[in-house]
């Protein structure tokens, strides 16, 4: 069968496999995917799926992707490839955060979003991200202190497009910078009293 033919089920078991998620052990490597918290999946728990998860009651199954601990890392809402895959993911969420996780994939063999509960709404993805993709994200914070501080001046969007700009020449002669203003747009210093619109959007 091409992976285009595939239903669901199989696209996606392809997807994880090849992003290096395992249903079963293999040799010294455990298994690291779930059906739910602290079951170990079976071939037949899989099989009776169906290929595209025709024989779910709820029309979606909940994997649990673990880390190398064997903690849950992901929950992986997969639904049939006729489902839109966003239709559960509040379902999906309060899944995570009762397995606290902070990862979502959210597919249904065709599309597939990748959602972090701490950083906004899910993202399409063209393929999952590995085991170790995941680990490195998620010791990636965010630091709201950081924005707490940050200072806002006059000149705070021109210095993140033009950080060197007061250093320019003919922005320090006062008979040139007009033309500094006028050549390099508006929003690009501090002075926007004396400059009218250059210092727009500062």
């Amino acid at each position: 069968m091409h992976l285009k033919e595939a239903t669901a089920r199989i696209k996606i078991n392809k997807l994880l496999e090849s992003a290096g998620w395992q249903f079963f052990a293999d040799g010294d490597k455990p298994a690291n995917i779930r059906l739910e918290a602290g079951v170990t999946l079976k071939k037949p728990d899989l099989d009776d799926l169906g290929d595209d998860f025709e024989k779910t009651a709820k029309g979606y199954v909940d994997f649990l992707l673990l880390d190398s601990r064997g903690f849950p890392l992901i929950v992986l809402e997969a639904k049939a490839k006729d489902n839109n895959p966003q239709a559960g993911k509040e379902q999906a969420r309060r899944y995570a955060r009762s397995q606290n996780c902070r990862f979502v994939i959210l597919s249904n063999g065709n599309l597939h979003y990748f959602w972090d509960l701490e950083r906004g709404n899910p993202y399409i993805i063209t393929s999952f991200p590995s085991p170790d993709s995941v680990a490195s994200y998620q010791r990636v914070t965010p630091n709201p202190r950081r924005l707490i501080d940050e200072r806002v001046e006059a000149d705070y969007i021109v210095l993140s497009q033009r950080p060197n700009y007061a250093s320019a020449a003919a922005w320090k002669n006062e008979d040139d910078r007009s033309g500094f203003i006028e050549d390099n747009g508006r929003g690009c210093g501090p002075a926007a009293d004396a400059a009218g619109d250059f210092g727009e959007g500062l």
